[in-house]
């Protein structure tokens, strides 16, 4: 098959949704999905192979990052394509070996200090079950480092007790790594006080509440909303900014500071496959003196 019309016809169109369906988060779905497109665009009927990614890449424009993004994206794919006869393999491999662009310097993000960071658990109104339940995921994301798609996704069972302290267990991450989180105690009373106050034990531990004052027994929060929880408190202690992911550089920020091993933190946040991490640095995970032990917060 031509492979100047090998992936805009129905069979490409399944190629580019096996790309897309590979993917785990749902920001990096739109993400790959958009930079598919837009080169499919500006590609319009030539034929793909490494010179035209190549000429392609020297017109992006933006960060490093987004750039990269983008690249991965065409070389997914041109492998893809490959792995089903779209496309010549010689080819595709000539466009996975298209590189991206160097990063000058890495950008550190944003974090909370430690004072911020109680203020922004602090803020919710404790005495309502939606201030409860958003204490709760504060809590998980600041005390535990989890994504949002990660507080979504968490049930009562990944909660249990290891070396006499809870750690969140079995927790699947990017990547589908799997990893298991150390937590404080108080993040564990913030769990255990809003589980109370909605009546359940099982199942999904975050729902959604719904204006009334009653939960939906069934379904959990969406990423979507864990961001706007985030954003709601922010705002309310000034930090309008202030994004989901923020708390997890939060959690890596103030427990390196407070003495955690940077080790310890890469297992915790799960960075990489935890196996390779213990492997490479010759270390293993220590659930005696864990990074959210160094975190100096309480709830009050």
């Amino acid at each position: 098959m031509n492979t100047q019309t090998a992936i805009i016809n129905p069979a490409g169109r399944a190629v580019i949704e096996l790309v897309i369906n590979s993917l785990n988060s749902e920001h990096s779905k739109r993400a790959y999905t958009k930079a598919i497109t837009d080169f499919l665009a500006w590609r319009g009927d030539r034929p793909m192979n490494k010179a035209l990614v190549n000429e392609y890449r020297q017109t992006l424009i933006g960060s490093p990052a987004s750039i990269n993004l983008k690249m991965s994206a065409i070389r997914k794919l041109a492998q893809e394509a490959s792995d089903n006869g779209l496309m010549d393999q010689a080819i595709a491999n000539g466009i996975v070996r298209v590189k991206g662009v160097k990063s000058q310097g890495v950008r550190a993000g944003n974090w909370l200090t430690k004072r911020q960071a109680q203020e922004i658990l602090t803020a919710p109104d404790v005495g309502t079950l939606k201030g409860l339940r958003d204490r709760a995921v504060l809590a998980v994301m600041i005390g535990g480092g989890l994504r949002r798609s990660e507080v979504a996704n968490l049930t009562f069972d990944h909660l249990q007790q290891r070396d006499s302290r809870w750690v969140i267990v079995d927790l699947i991450g990017k990547g589908n790594r799997v990893r298991t989180v150390p937590i404080p105690s108080w993040v564990k009373v913030a769990i255990d006080e809003w589980a109370a106050a909605a009546g359940i034990s099982d199942g999904l531990v975050f729902r959604a509440v719904h204006k009334g004052g009653y939960i939906n027994t069934h379904g959990s929060i969406t990423p979507q909303a864990v961001r706007d929880i985030v954003k709601e408190y922010g705002s309310q202690i000034d930090l309008v900014e202030l994004a989901a992911h923020d708390l997890r550089r939060t959690f890596a920020k103030l427990s390196h500071k407070g003495g955690a091993g940077v080790d310890q933190i890469q297992l915790s946040l799960g960075h990489a496959s935890l196996k390779t991490t213990e492997k490479y640095l010759g270390v293993s995970q220590d659930l005696t003196d864990a990074p959210c032990d160094h975190l100096g917060l309480s709830l009050e």
